[in-house]
């Protein structure tokens, strides 16, 4: 779609090129990602952006409904062919360094294979994100770091894991399974965006605060004294502080964001209170496009300063109590629950074992499902009517990935 220059309006809703954000000297070094199946139509389309990035990456990666329909992502990883061809004519005709980024095979050899032919059409840096094409979902399930080391040791050009990185000290622990030069994270910094972030260096106070979010101490766990297991190190701070500055920083850009993406970010970045505050959330889902656009605005600040107000009041039920004393851990996942009130990973409960036929049919008559899975569908009914919003544009909600160079 981005090299079809009938589609003008779209690009710029893709990236915008007219405003001078997307691209400018604030937002480099930028790797822009695309999803193709047409090595001439990839190329015309990397070319419009070249002057805009630093690399432009080709995402073999995606699993999801949308990547089959459109022939991309991971549905392209049985033909071979095709990515060298993608790879390659953008590695002969681009000033600028092609990466990949990609899923694993079932087997460590058939993978090394790949990753040794993504490198051989000219890719400059991969990105291998440990799980299968069919892992995704509630059948997400743990990455192979294993086949990410093989991937390493095969090939010469820089490799960034992906995959299990939920909490800080994960970083390290992925480098050093993997001796991979750097980690990459999507769907973990949606939740914590503090994920690649230390804890402070000063040690953390040993019982809860009403403090301010700039004051570390008490939005954090680090390495002294709360280093022991299960409990994380690194900064998790106050999630409603960080909607508000995120909401913030959406309203100053000049760049506008589509907002059913800022709507999907809010609800992964408060899910561990929207869980239990399913008030605030069912607000959250009637917020609508409208105009202006500053009386929507107004609706979803107010619904992160309520709940800010109720996280300060379950905040200061607990004050004095040691920290340690308030984290749990998940009997489904065996991971570290923190306080309701501070950002925190989402890890999707595995699937139970398959029912009987006639007990699934009682239980879809009856229209029940499980907490976590009603969470879930809350989330993507927000996607699926965000498309009927009145005014707003249309286009695909992409996630950015980070890396953190190790």
């Amino acid at each position: 779609m981005y090299a079809d220059l009938r589609h003008k309006q779209k690009r710029e809703e893709f990236f915008n090129t007219l405003l001078g954000e997307e691209g400018g000297a604030g937002d480099r070094p930028l790797i822009i990602q695309f999803c193709a199946n047409d090595p001439d139509q990839l190329l015309t389309s990397a070319k419009l952006l070249e002057p805009y990035c630093d690399a432009v990456d080709i995402n073999l990666g995606c699993p999801q409904d949308i990547a089959r329909r459109g022939h991309y992502g991971s549905f392209l990883q049985d033909e071979w062919d095709l990515i060298y061809k993608l790879i390659n004519t953008l590695h002969r005709n681009l000033s600028i360094p092609v990466t990949a980024k990609f899923r694993v095979f079932a087997t460590v050899e058939k993978t090394v294979e790949y990753a040794k032919m993504l490198e051989s059409a000219g890719a400059q840096i991969l990105t291998c994100h440990g799980r299968l094409r069919e892992q995704r979902g509630h059948n997400t399930g743990l990455a192979d770091w294993d086949k990410i080391r093989a991937v390493k040791e095969a090939v010469s050009v820089p490799v960034f894991a992906n995959g299990n990185v939920l909490f800080h000290g994960d970083v390290e622990r992925l480098l050093a399974a993997t001796g991979a030069d750097a980690v990459m994270s999507a769907e973990g910094n949606l939740y914590n965006p503090a994920l690649f972030s230390p804890a402070p260096q000063h040690p953390a106070s040993d019982t809860t605060s009403a403090e301010s979010i700039s004051s570390a101490p008490s939005t954090s766990f680090s390495a002294s004294p709360l280093s022991l297991a299960p409990y994380p190190i690194g900064l998790h701070p106050r999630h409603a502080s960080l909607a508000l500055e995120y909401l913030e920083i959406v309203k100053t850009q000049r760049t506008p964001t589509p907002l059913r993406c800022v709507k999907g970010h809010l609800f992964k970045l408060l899910k561990p209170a929207l869980s239990r505050e399913t008030d605030l959330r069912d607000r959250l889902q009637r917020v609508r496009y409208e105009k202006p656009e500053t009386a929507m605005w107004e609706k979803y600040e107010e619904i992160v300063r309520d709940l800010d107000e109720r996280m300060q009041r379950d905040e200061k039920a607990v004050e004095g109590q040691p920290l340690e004393s308030l984290v749990t851990v998940d009997s489904a996942t065996n991971l570290p629950v923190l306080p309701h009130w501070l950002a925190q990973p989402y890890v999707r409960p595995p699937q139970p074992a398959p029912a009987k036929k006639e007990t699934v049919a009682a239980d879809t008559h009856a229209g029940k499902r499980s907490p976590p899975e009603a969470d879930d569908a809350q989330e993507a009914e927000t996607s699926k009517r965000a498309k009927l919003d009145n005014g707003e544009p249309h286009i695909e909600e992409t996630q950015r990935e980070v890396a953190a160079i190790g």
